[in-house]
């Protein structure tokens, strides 16, 4: 039990209602939840607002409420407490209830549309390698050292991650790297956290089902910077022209990394082949087997927190040399004897897929075909899915428009607005099939020696999602029993 007075520690309260000194037992955002003791906080969501459920959060025997508008009957033996916004108040009560575990760590959160993943799990990676304990929070997977935790969100409501950052500072984690999505920065999730650091890797067209608008989307990236403090560091991707945005307003110390602009941390392609690149890093050249321009700049972002971090330079690039690839990024297979190229990637953004698909322009030797695979997810944003067809026509041999999680919607009417981007010209080069594990099928099929199939969209996912119910799908798992089988 809690004592409430010390769980509202640092929150701006507008007006107490009842007793201070009640004891709770656990605090809730989920009015299903909700038990004896507990205390309910009353967040105004995207699809419900808690305010609703505050009743039948009294009735199963909640003892306090934190609310930004008092109900009309108050009960005489509940502690109503009104806020300004309760998704801050909720942010800064869930630290302070499981005892500031950000405060023990050095905490880094990485935002942007592109690249969070890839640079938060390779920073876990190299602290890893250096004999640090360690704490991830990403979209693949959370980790506490070698303990993984399944991962639901981008970045977990306020309370299951003030929880986790608890485990990791029982565990006794020096260092934590975290995902920061747009849509937990907007709704205040990571109040209350206190952040070492942040980084910016880009922002490109995405989310606008939630935001609206691409301004909105800036803004709520920009909300991140704009609430750290002076003894933060703020890392941003120079390159980006937004990248300046990002820092206008915030308190903390600015650094910059690039590949093509003056920048803190710089670095230049040397050679970019199918086995990795040759990079000039701060001065010093150096081989990793991650492909790309995008890894360059994942690369590059993680050196340069490892620096701020303090991390000796000789030593953080002999790391940096052997890092391999988070899973569903740019993830490679090899048949056996065709010598067919499969390779997984989450890119499900418009700039993804086109990073990817040229990358692989840059390091094939020009006689394969390159075959994609791709789809758009249902219930999110809409206005990107003739794009995401047109960019594959443009740097493909061939493509398959199939599902990838329709959720709600029916996967034709998706793939049909994918196909309003197929220009005329390439028509013939395209085909349209629904099930995914079929178009995987066809994709191999069509595979001639040394060919690349691209499978974009789902990445690390393992499963596919339609009309509400998760079942198992694994793109790698899929492509792989499509090779073994096309190669018996």
């Amino acid at each position: 039990m809690k004592n409430l007075t010390d769980i509202l520690s640092s929150v701006p309260v507008k007006q107490f209602v009842g007793s201070k000194s009640v004891s709770v037992a656990q605090l809730q955002i989920d009015s299903r939840k909700v038990s004896s003791g507990d205390c309910f906080v009353a967040v105004k969501g995207t699809t419900a607002d808690g305010h609703n459920f505050i009743g039948k959060c009294i009735e199963q025997g909640a003892v306090a409420v934190v609310c930004e508008i008092l109900p009309a009957e108050i009960h005489p033996a509940v502690t109503y407490v009104l806020v300004e916004s309760s998704s801050k108040a909720l942010g800064v009560m869930a630290s302070n209830y499981y005892g500031n575990p950000s405060a023990k760590m050095e905490v880094v959160g990485i935002t942007g549309t592109n690249g969070k993943t890839s640079v938060a799990t390779l920073l876990f990676r190299l602290f890893r390698q250096l004999g640090k304990d360690v704490g991830l929070l990403s979209t693949v997977q959370n980790q506490i050292n070698e303990e993984v935790i399944p991962s639901t969100h981008t970045t977990p409501d306020a309370i299951a991650l003030n929880k986790l950052m608890k485990q990791m500072a029982d565990a006794g984690c020096e260092y934590c790297f975290m995902e920061v999505s747009s849509h937990a920065a907007d709704q205040n999730r990571i109040a209350g956290i206190k952040f070492t650091g942040a980084v910016f890797t880009n922002i490109t067209h995405d989310h606008l089902d939630y935001h609206k608008t691409f301004d909105n989307y800036i803004k709520a990236k920009r909300k991140f910077f704009d609430e750290l403090n002076a003894e933060s560091f703020a890392l941003t991707n120079i390159d980006d022209r937004n990248g300046n945005i990002m820092l206008q307003n915030t308190k903390a110390k600015k650094f910059s990394y690039s590949l093509k602009t003056p920048s803190d941390f710089k670095t230049k392609i040397i050679e970019n082949n199918i086995t990795g690149l040759q990079l000039n890093l701060d001065g010093v050249e150096l081989h990793t087997r991650l492909i790309g321009e995008f890894n360059a700049y994942n690369l590059t972002a993680v050196y340069a927190v490892a620096r701020l971090l303090g991390i000796e330079k000789d030593t953080c690039l002999m790391v940096l040399s052997s890092l391999t690839p988070p899973e569903g990024r740019f993830d490679q297979t090899v048949s056996a004897k065709e010598k067919i190229v499969g390779i997984v990637d989450y890119a499900h953004t418009p700039d993804a897929l086109k990073n990817v698909l040229q990358t692989i322009q840059a390091v094939r030797s020009g006689n394969e075909s390159v075959i994609t695979v791709v789809g758009c997810g249902g219930d999110r944003d809409a206005a990107k899915r003739p794009l995401m067809a047109e960019i594959a026509c443009r740097y493909s041999n061939q493509v398959i428009l199939t599902s990838d999680n329709p959720r709600s919607e029916d996967p034709n009417e998706i793939l049909r607005q994918m196909n309003e981007g197929v220009p005329v010209t390439d028509k013939r080069k395209v085909l349209t099939i629904t099930d995914r594990r079929e178009a995987i099928r066809t994709a191999v099929t069509l595979a001639n020696k040394n060919d690349i199939i691209l499978l974009a969209g789902k990445g690390h996912e393992k499963y596919q999602e339609i009309n509400g119910v998760k079942t198992h799908f694994d793109d790698k798992e899929e492509l792989m029993n499509a090779l073994t089988a096309m190669e018996r």
